[in-house]
């Protein structure tokens, strides 16, 4: 697809009270985007709208649960209703867990799914109608570099990260006939609250932050991609140099693997 201008585009942006999110419905407003932004803090949202209005840009919110049907609804009426219609629809909104698969109760996989994959799934599913009648409509997916190359100690999370790699692989040829375009951003470790929000940590390990990417650099390479009509972006060297491992010597990676499992 060719560069994608993005002044008076319409985006939902899931996962915005902090973080990538936030960081992305604040520089997409800088560019002109009108910002339906979805999270469960509400004090987190309404900051977030206040800052955005304050430098002269637009942002709605919506207040709730990614994966209540309701929510979702919500977020599409609004676009429906206050601005007519839906450019670019970003899937960031995440969660994970960590510790040993065979100590975990079988819901925290369930639980990881349901955010991580099967909510993403129905809003891009109740979001195709606008999205076939928006301008250079594009779907974005904020995956993870764990959707490449699975590590231990995040079974649950790095398989719905798997899961939305091959969705969205496939989604997005089926999708080019309707000139829609999807972007798969994989980044690797993010300075977010993603640890602290984790639902379980069972692994007693101190999860540092050490070389992580700021969520505003990631926010900024993500738009970069988008406007230039990307596919699929791995944001750091390390990330990359994973994947290749895995593809060309993967008994190096496993071995690698196993010992940082244990």
């Amino acid at each position: 697809m060719a560069k994608r201008d993005l002044d008076q585009k319409r985006a939902i942006v899931t996962g915005a009270s902090s973080g990538i999110g936030w960081h992305l419905a604040k520089q997409l407003a800088e560019t002109g985007v009108e910002i339906v932004a979805n999270a469960r803090r509400e004090d987190r949202l309404h900051q977030l709208a206040a800052e955005i209005r304050s430098a002269g840009g637009s942002c709605l919110t919506v207040v709730g649960d990614i994966t209540s049907t309701a929510t979702r609804q919500e977020l599409i009426e609004r676009c429906t209703v206050r601005l007519g219609g839906l450019d670019i629809l970003i899937n960031n909104a995440g969660i994970g867990a960590m510790g040993r698969f065979d100590e975990a109760d079988p819901d925290r996989m369930r639980k990881v799914f349901e955010v991580n994959f099967f909510a993403v799934a129905d809003l891009i599913r109740q979001s195709l109608p606008m999205l076939k009648q928006g301008n250079d409509p594009i779907i974005v997916n904020i995956n993870s570099v764990l959707g490449h190359r699975a590590v231990p100690l995040k079974s649950e999370y790095c398989a719905s990260k798997f899961a939305l790699h091959g969705f969205s692989d496939s989604i997005r040829a089926e999708l080019a006939g309707n000139g829609i375009d999807l972007l798969l951003v994989s980044p690797s470790t993010t300075d977010s609250e993603f640890f602290a929000q984790a639902i379980e940590d069972k692994t007693q390990k101190n999860w540092k932050l050490r070389g992580a990417m700021p969520p505003e650099i990631v926010a900024a390479k993500t738009i970069r991609a988008i406007k230039k009509g990307k596919h699929e972006i791995i944001l750091t060297h390390g990330g990359r140099f994973i994947v290749w491992l895995d593809r060309l010597i993967p008994g190096v990676a496993d071995r690698v693997m196993a010992r940082y499992g244990q």
